[in-house]
């Protein structure tokens, strides 16, 4: 041991433990401030695949759709094509977004893992 008395330790213990609360504090801050910031760009993906998603939607079924039915193919065929493949695109960017957005993607991995370095080395000072 380092030499010190039982309850100079614990002295020692107990004028550490605000500073440590409050450094854990902002550290827990600065990671909550970063995972909101990254489900805002999650949310943002998720919102620009809607908006892109309905915007083809209102473009292509009118163009490609014509398109299609001047090559001679029926109109309902030519309609299911463009919805298939413009559900495509909207769903692989909603799909992105879902990703981004995941609940362990948000966990303050930073913040557990320091709380519990702590713990040891509290656990380790006292044995």
């Amino acid at each position: 041991m380092s030499g010190k008395s039982i309850p100079e330790l614990f002295s020692e213990l107990v004028d550490h433990l605000p500073r440590l609360f409050r450094k854990e504090m902002q550290l827990a801050k600065a990671e909550a401030t970063e995972k909101v910031q990254q489900a805002t760009g999650a949310i943002v993906y998720m919102a620009i695949g809607g908006i892109v998603l309905l915007a083809a939607l209102i473009m292509l079924l009118h163009a490609i759709v014509a398109w299609l039915v001047v090559f001679g193919i029926d109109v309902e065929w030519s309609t299911l094509v463009v919805a298939v493949v413009v559900g495509v695109l909207g769903a692989a960017l909603l799909q992105k977004g879902m990703s981004d957005i995941k609940a362990s993607n948000l966990k303050p991995n930073r913040t557990v893992e320091q709380l519990r370095n702590d713990a040891h080395a509290t656990k380790e000072q006292f044995r």
